[in-house]
């Protein structure tokens, strides 16, 4: 009997919980468009015509927010007269996307990263009835706080235009927003009686300021410029207002309780903890200090930031901020952790009443020992049901919210993650992404509000992105086989047999990745310190993958004008040229441990000297891979000789060394022209001469000795000024067909 009464109040207790999620869902409603119909209409209008010139003309949009009446962005086109294609949205997101899916499935047209594919038929195909085309999700969330840094750091303004518009063709309708707060933090901290010398001890670099806002890492790669405050808040005007402009709500940074150390100076009572290192870092550069958010300056800090925040910037109502990323908290008590996220949504409705807290759920999947059930639940407790949204950040390989109940009544956005450090290489979980959205909808109770992209660097893989951005608008899962079909007749214009199977086979292994909680660091030996112990396994089959690189390449002569085929041609003989590095590099560590000379001789000088110069020779032909584009647009951000210097020697840490001694070595590893041939290749000879010289001499090689020598190759790299070009050098065509008739045969014998 006790046991049905017990049954009986669980019931009842989760009906209540359900009827009050459902009654804070709403809440979420006054997350809406700022900018009228009209203004949307105009942005959209604008963004056609930076895309089509002329053609632009051909299309006729307006936005009417009145065509939802649940808040889910909707589009519907039809043809008029003329030839002419009227397209009415609910927003301007709504009715960009509604303009690219007719783009990519009626003209065959193509918008990514790596170049467009325009070529539009004249007159537009026309339309029979009326297309309908509708999101389920409330919410399309874009970026990771590590973004900032591994890919956008050093954006101007037309690249910066150029991503937004990218944003509104594919749906994007929640983007991050957290270029120029660090003028904020300073006005702040200056205002409570810091000094200058103790913000330059704060700040970090510009290219590690995504860990710096996250309390990681303080003062590496810095000081930051004062001429870099100004040029940022900039840039985040015209951000704002041109994400606003398309009906896109922008999400702005809040406290965390990460202070300066000059904090404990001033307020000597503070509550305030010093953290242990993070990641390989000492304290010189991490430790940081934090504020106890239940300690009154907390709230203080919190507030005046927040108000200055929404003073320059305005407010959507919706903030990120995240407490220990990849730090353990003083305590795994509920009642502590419940205090904390309390304390810190208390800190944004004191000065906006209706914020909402965007968390990333990182947190949970970087420390899942910590973060148990009942540390989970009260962290996410700690604000009231409905006013947090928590991104389930990796949910394609490592779900939370089938683990926690569904963030135990929080509404969460399924993310893909995809990518770490922004690292080169192709890669995806095409299969995981296709069902998981539907699969969290489908969950008991579910919460979900909204789908995400989260890779912590872009401007890779970019048929992955196009394919998640668009799942969020369909109401079942594609079928993958026909979708990729599509996919290459619309990337290229034209339709060919070779290049459908090419890309069936690049879906089926390289891009269909079913390791479980596989994360995609690119492992490969080529991009790491080499050593007698690397990874040499992979999650695909080497004979699809080149089956499909012979394809391509065969496809190849008619198609080299098209900026979008010379990319990927491109990619793709990396991506093979990276596989037989994993080859020649067995045979190097082979006949070593057999001490045969003459073969340690053979492959070595095979990679040493032929193809790793080719492949930077590769790279340099094609303006998507080039070293010298993101150390010129680094050096271009500084007003003087000495902050360009600064900033190239952040641009060429970040990619290499991550840190003054390699404390987080190779982890945004590139493999772009001109790194390739002064930075891998040189470690590649400096090992092989390492082994040769030890096989001559009878000694046994010493991986500490070789990690000092090779350090002062890396070191050199980030520090030797040298120019690298930013325009390519080479035909694309000639250089892959080299490489290919030199290096296929080799890659068909390894496979036996």
């Amino acid at each position: 009997m006790r046991h049905c009464n017990r049954s009986a109040l669980r019931a009842l207790l989760f009906v209540t919980l359900l009827q009050s999620v459902c009654s804070d869902f709403q809440t979420l409603a006054h997350l809406r468009a700022k900018a009228s119909d009209k203004a949307q209409s105009r942005a959209v209008v604008d963004l056609l015509r930076r895309l089509l010139g002329n053609r632009s003309r051909d299309f006729i949009v307006s936005v009417n927010r009145t065509l939802s009446n649940d808040t889910l962005d909707v589009c519907e086109l039809r043809s008029a007269k003329n030839s002419k294609i009227v397209a009415v949205g609910s927003s301007g997101v709504a009715v960009a996307t509604g303009i690219y899916n007719y783009l990519k499935y009626f003209c065959n047209c193509h918008v990514s990263w790596s170049g467009d594919q325009l070529n539009l038929p004249r007159p537009l195909p026309p339309l029979t009835g009326v297309l309908r085309i509708k999101t389920p999700h409330r919410f399309r969330y874009y970026q990771n706080v590590c973004t900032q840094s591994y890919s956008s750091v050093w954006w101007d303004w037309p690249r910066w235009q150029r991503e937004i518009d990218w944003m509104a063709l594919n749906g994007i309708n929640l983007p991050l927003a957290f270029t120029g707060q660090e003028v904020l933090w300073q006005e702040v901290y200056l205002s409570l009686g810091l000094n200058q010398t103790e913000m330059d001890r704060f700040f970090t670099g510009p290219a590690f300021l995504a860990w710096n806002r996250m309390g990681n890492l303080f003062q590496w790669g810095g000081p930051l410029p004062q001429s870099w405050h100004v040029k940022q808040l900039y840039l985040q005007f015209k951000i704002l207002d041109r994400m606003r402009s398309f009906g896109m709500i922008p999400v702005l940074p809040a406290f965390s309780g990460i202070v300066p150390e000059g904090i404990t100076r001033l307020f000597p009572q503070a509550n305030v903890t010093k953290l242990s290192p993070w990641s390989h870092f000492n304290c010189t550069y991490s430790c940081a200090y934090v504020l106890d958010p239940r300690d009154p300056l907390f709230q203080r800090i919190g507030a005046l930031f927040l108000t200055q925040v929404i003073k320059e910037f305005g407010t959507d109502h919706i903030y990120n901020t995240d407490t220990f990323n990849e730090m353990t908290p003083a305590s795994s008590d509920p009642t502590y952790l419940a205090s904390i996220s309390r304390a810190v949504f208390s800190t944004m409705t004191s000065v906006d009443p209706q914020a909402i807290w965007l968390m990333q759920g990182w947190l949970f999947i970087s420390d899942p020992s910590f973060w148990k059930p009942d540390q989970v639940k009260a962290l996410l407790h700690g604000v009231p049901l409905g006013r947090m949204i928590v991104l389930d950040l990796f949910a394609e390989s490592m779900p939370v919210y089938s683990s926690t109940n569904s963030f135990y009544g929080q509404p969460f956005i399924w993310c893909m993650l995809h990518n770490f450090g922004g690292n080169s290489g192709l890669f995806g979980t095409v299969e995981s992404i296709n069902s998981g959205p539907f699969n969290a909808i489908r969950f008991p109770n579910s919460t979900l509000v909204g789908l995400g992209l989260t890779p912590e660097g872009i401007e890779q893989n970019p048929v992955v992105y196009e394919l998640m951005t668009e799942l969020a608008w369909r109401k079942e899962p594609v079928n993958l086989s026909k979708w990729v079909s599509l996919y290459a007749l619309r990337r290229y214009g034209t339709m060919d047999e070779n290049l459908t199977v090419a890309w069936q086979l690049l879906f089926h292994s390289v891009y269909n990745c079913t390791l479980p909680k596989y994360k995609n660091h690119n492992r490969s030996p080529l991009v790491h310190r080499p050593s007698l112990h690397m990874q040499t396994d992979i999650w695909y089959k080497p004979a699809d993958f080149y089956k499909a690189w012979k394809l391509l390449f065969e496809a190849s002569p008619g198609l080299v004008t098209l900026e979008t085929f010379r990319y990927d041609l491109a990619d793709v003989t990396r991506q093979a040229l990276q596989l037989l590095t994993t080859e020649f590099y067995k045979e190097i560590r082979n006949a070593f441990q057999a001490q045969k000379l003459p073969d340690l001789l053979t492959a070595g000088g095979v990679l040493v000297y032929d193809l790793l110069p080719e492949l930077d020779r590769l790279l340099s032909s094609n303006e998507h891979f080039l070293l010298g584009v993101w150390l010129e647009q680094a050096q271009s951000q500084g007003v003087d000789e000495h902050e360009a210097q600064l900033y190239d020697i952040n641009a060429r840490n970040q990619i290499t060394l991550w840190g003054p001694d390699g404390e987080i070595l190779d982890y945004a590893s590139k493999e772009w022209g001109g790194l390739v041939e002064d930075y891998y290749l040189q470690r590649w000879g400096l090992f092989v001469n390492t082994l040769v010289e030890c096989l001559d001499r009878g000694r046994p090689f010493k991986q500490d000795t070789f990690n000092q020598a090779v350090f002062q190759v890396e070191k050199g790299f980030v520090y030797n000024q040298r120019k690298y070009p930013s325009k390519p050098l080479g035909n694309t065509y000639d250089i892959a067909r080299r490489i290919f008739l030199k290096y296929y045969p080799y890659a068909l014998k390894s496979l036996k």
